[in-house]
């Protein structure tokens, strides 16, 4: 008689229930799909929870209400015959797999699996080959937690005591406050300076179209930026001489594509086109990462994983590109061969850049279907990985020197010849600047010269993306904390967006300075890349994490000591200047709480809120009022 007795299924745990139900679509009967609902345990939230004097142990406690999801995860381990931890492939995901597998209460056939795309070939190829969790991952996210848990655990009781209760320090996000706050201070340091450039408008006998042409030179030398009174020497010289064509000369010029994305360069490039926050791209991301709705076909996964700093693509994505574009745009917009980028520093190479699962989806396929801002960033994400693989744009350059007595003025236009990948992904900067034919000593009609008055700019704000840009140049933080380090300074009040720049408020500018004057080896731009680059050590098996934080602890320990019974003067060096006298400003407390005054009180009664969220209801309190006790 055969038996009736029923195969155990096998077990895939993920983290979210989206990134489960496309999964699910993907595999038989034979599998069950559950979610973690991401991290099930993590240091306590109410203390440090790291054993200073254990030799740095951390002490891991159950989420809050992750009670009933790590008992369903047991329940269904155990009517399992194997148990596949899926969460993502980076060193938070595999710390996540570490804990579920800790949890379950079960050592044998629990599998780890790694894919970055959720696709069924990528889904079962993954199944194929499993692995198990890699400690070297999950002790450097370990490190940085543990890191990041003792500065911010010493660091806010300081604040707290010299400025104000409730606020909160971290070791990554304190050095990009400082970034932020010192060019605030440049700007307010920046003097202009004047300067004058002479600039003529020429018209061609071959055309009726005018064209401006900018002196460059004067006998032989510079003369881009002038003092006034050269320049009014020059103008009167140069405008009654006939301006004779030079020097005529034409090149070819290429423009390549840019590499597909990695997670900084979407955020970047999100922010700029689509005015997407970093915060609001990763949320979309992190969406058509795990799955949308499409009709007919269920939820899919529409781009590979986006937290990643590699930019090589599969041989297989390359050459499903490469046919796309072909029968697309035509064979005339296909390189000799697909194009491999080269990453930059260290990096994750096993993950790819951020691409479209199939670029056979167009975004046009899509419209209608996903919401609008999910389609944007798809489209952006679609065009700039077809656009890597295509040809060069090429442009036609003319660069004209004329000479009107001992002056060379300059014109420069250029022409696109073949748009290139610029059909895909056009840019703002390939507008056509034409000149006219001109001829070497051709005269040219002066229609006016005139000279303009110029002064410096002072170094611009930092944007999101801007400062994005600068935390990947200079090795502070990694691709899945960028977004974060944005956000949390601007949601403890430390920075404001104004339009789309990132301004300091004076809190955040006193936070800054109190922790750079305190702690000028921790917040330090090169200190803190080198512990990322440690961290890089530890994930590669090159470092053992209890002697990075060992190492950094007994630096940390020192700079902590000496702020704890010397906290800086703050009347000495506060960083906000009172706008009507130039003393520093002070935190002075009154009945409303704390406030900055002028400490040149009594004679000047200038006073400001400490922070932005009590700007209304300080000016309506602080009316006619003088600041002692008054805010």
């Amino acid at each position: 008689m055969a038996s009736t007795k029923k195969s155990k299924k096998k077990l895939i745990i993920v983290e979210s229930p989206s990134k489960a139900r496309t999964i699910s679509k993907y595999l038989g009967k034979d599998f069950v799909v559950k979610a973690s609902m991401g991290h099930i345990k993590d240091l306590p939230v109410n203390r440090m929870g790291v054993d200073i004097e254990g030799d740095f142990e951390p002490e891991y406690v159950v989420v809050k209400g992750k009670e009933k999801v790590i008992k369903e995860l047991k329940d269904a381990a155990q009517k399992a015959e194997e148990i596949f931890l899926a969460s993502d492939p980076d060193r938070e995901g595999e710390a996540i797999a570490w804990h579920i597998a800790q949890e379950i209460g079960k050592e044998d056939n629990v599998y780890r699996i790694i894919f970055h795309e959720i696709t069924k070939r990528a889904i079962e190829e993954a199944l194929k080959n499993p692995s198990q969790i890699d400690m070297k991952k999950v002790e450097a996210q370990q490190a940085r937690r543990v890191l990041d848990r003792i500065v911010g655990y010493s660091l806010s009781p300081l604040l707290w005591k010299r400025i104000d209760k409730g606020l909160s320090a971290g070791r990554v996000q304190s050095v990009a406050l400082k970034l932020i706050c010192d060019r605030e201070k440049e700007i307010q340091r920046f003097v202009p300076e004047e300067y004058w450039r002479i600039e003529a408008q020429l018209k061609a006998s071959s055309s009726a179209e005018t064209f401006e042409a900018l002196m460059v030179k004067y006998a032989n030398k510079k003369a881009e930026r002038l003092e006034k009174e050269e320049a009014d020497k020059i103008f009167e010289e140069v405008k009654d001489q006939p301006f004779v064509v030079a020097k005529v000369e034409k090149k070819d010029r290429k423009k390549n594509p840019k590499p597909p994305f990695i997670t900084s360069t979407l955020q970047q490039e999100a922010f700029k086109r689509l005015g997407f926050s970093a915060k609001k791209t990763m949320m979309i991301a992190q969406q058509l990462y795990e799955g949308m709705e499409i009709p007919g076909e269920g939820p899919v996964g529409l781009i590979t994983y986006m937290r990643t700093d590699s930019v090589r693509i599969s041989e297989e994505a390359i050459k499903k590109a490469r046919t796309f574009i072909k029968e697309a745009f035509g064979k005339e917009y296909l390189p000799s061969k697909g194009i491999q980028y080269q990453s930059k520093g260290m990096v994750q190479d096993a993950h790819e850049a951020i691409r479209p699962t199939s670029v056979e989806r167009t975004p046009e396929s899509l419209r209608g279907i996903l919401p609008d801002d999910h389609l944007k960033l798809y489209e952006l994400i679609w065009r700039r990985f077809v656009a890597s693989q295509m040809k060069p744009a090429v442009f036609e350059s003319t660069s004209v020197d004329i000479a009107a007595g001992k002056a060379i003025f300059r014109a420069t236009g250029s022409v696109l010849v073949f748009d290139g990948f610029l059909k895909v992904y056009p840019e703002e900067d390939t507008r056509e600047k034409l000149l006219p034919p001109i001829n070497v000593n051709d005269i040219l009609e002066v229609v006016k010269v005139e000279k303009s008055q110029h002064f410096t700019s002072p170094p611009p704000r930092y944007t999101e993306a801007s400062l994005i840009k600068k935390l990947e140049e200079e090795g502070i933080g990694r691709p899945s904390t960028y977004a974060t380090i944005v956000s949390t300074i601007i949601d403890r009040g430390y920075v404001v967006r104004d339009k789309k720049t990132l301004v300091p408020t004076p809190l955040g500018m006193i936070v800054s300075e109190v922790l750079s004057r305190n702690f000028p080896k921790l917040i330090n731009v090169s200190f803190t890349a080198n512990m990322e680059e440690d961290l890089d050590r530890i994930a590669s098996g090159d470092r053992s994490w209890k002697d990075s934080i060992k190492e950094f602890y007994h630096l940390f320990a020192k700079e902590l000591e000496e702020a704890s019974q010397n906290l800086l003067n703050l009347e000495k060096y506060s960083p906000i200047k009172c706008e009507k006298c130039g003393k520093p400003m002070v935190i002075r407390k009154g009945r409303y709480g704390k406030f900055l005054a002028c400490s040149g009180y009594p004679e000047c009664r200038n006073i400001m809120p400490l922070t932005t969220s009590r700007r209304k209801q300080f000016d309506r309190k602080s009316k006619d009022k003088g600041h002692k006790g008054n805010p």
